[in-house]
């Protein structure tokens, strides 16, 4: 008797563990239920809050661009030829133009929450949601290869420089980032187009049409970020080299290769992490110019195009795809300052 009572008694036990174990992760209702409770990871916590952040300001860009296109002189059909004003104003109550500028406002608002960017004045029969879906895959293939280029290149480049201070690599790496920064992407974009395009036949001098097209547009793009990216991490690893804990691993007997890549490279990547947000602006931005340049049919060209020809609807989804892609890229800088630095994590409420 006595053996049956312990054995029941165990298995409550064993029952109130497991029923313990199984509400972790639960909370109490008022009515005594039981609801998943809420995710307090300080992570994720920032993410959306980061997102919701996002929201005002891509109002705000919205709204500052759609000013600016209403209220500059000129309209998108003032470069056709003259039109009778009957035919006119039947085009301008196509595109609802006649109506008032805050109705247009606010119908803009109200189809770009619901994904509908309107027509293009331009590109008669296409929506501008089509013509972006189309061409943003090009300049994402486009900005990705450049990002790449100028972030490898320039980080080894800045490295080798700032391990052999005063040496003669560091002296060319000097001299030709300098050149990198100050010779604009239209003249280098010019330039490689007559020699390695033209005059030798390396490479394609234009169009998209396959990876080897991508080659002189890629580098175009990527030499001045390259540039910039070399002497921010040259500065930082001659910062970095002369400090006590690199002298310390050194007495240590750590090998010099290891030293470099998880001391010294570790540390200088902060200052070119924090530079990677305004590089994805100058990528975007840039392909503006390098687009027209090699005739490649990405956003940028059609942003361009759009502009020039008052494209409203055109100009203003562009414009909003790219503050989207700056944001994103604002955020994931953010996130990999704590993966560099595990001093900066985000532990709580803050930062």
């Amino acid at each position: 008797m006595r053996a049956g009572r312990a054995h029941r008694s165990l298995l409550r036990d064993v029952d109130q563990f497991s029923r313990g174990r199984a509400c972790e992760g639960l909370r109490d209702q008022p009515d005594g239920s039981l609801v998943p409770r809420r995710s307090e990871h300080p992570l994720i916590r920032f993410v959306v809050a980061r997102l919701l952040q996002a929201i005002p300001v891509l109002l705000i860009v919205a709204t500052a661009t759609f000013a600016l296109l209403r209220f500059l002189p000129g309209g998108p059909f003032d470069r056709e030829k003259a039109l009778p004003p009957e035919i006119l104003r039947n085009i301008e109550a196509r595109y609802e133009l006649d109506r008032p500028i805050l109705e247009q406002y606010t119908q803009f608002l109200s189809n770009t929450v619901r994904g509908d960017l309107g027509p293009s004045y331009k590109y008669i029969g296409r929506d501008v949601s089509d013509i972006l879906a189309e061409s943003f895959p090009v300049s994402l293939q486009l900005g990705s290869l450049a990002l790449l280029i100028s972030f490898v290149g320039g980080v080894s480049i800045g490295l080798a420089a700032g391990v052999r201070r005063g040496s003669w690599l560091d002296r060319v790496v000097m001299l030709l980032s300098v050149l990198g920064v100050s010779v604009p992407s239209f003249v280098l974009g010019a330039g490689l187009i007559l020699t390695l395009g033209l005059a030798l036949g390396w490479f394609p001098a234009g169009l998209w049409e396959g990876p080897s097209h991508a080659i002189l547009p890629a580098i175009t793009l990527a030499a001045l970020p390259m540039a910039y990216i070399a002497q921010l991490t040259r500065s930082s690893v001659i910062d970095v080299v002369d400090r006590d804990y690199i002298r310390t691993a050194r007495a240590k007997g750590v090998s010099e290769a290891r030293i470099r890549r998880v001391h010294v490279l570790r540390n200088a990547l902060l200052a070119v992490t924090t530079y990677f947000g305004p590089l994805l602006a100058i990528l975007l931005t840039g392909s503006f110019v390098v687009e027209k340049i090699y005739a490649i049919p990405g956003m940028g060209r059609f942003f361009v195009t759009a502009v020039s020809n008052r494209d409203y609807p055109l100009v203003l989804g562009v414009t909003l795809v790219y503050a989207v892609l700056v944001l994103l890229a604002n955020l994931l800088v953010d996130l990999l300052y704590g993966w560099i630095d595990p001093r900066i994590r985000v532990t709580g409420n803050r930062e």
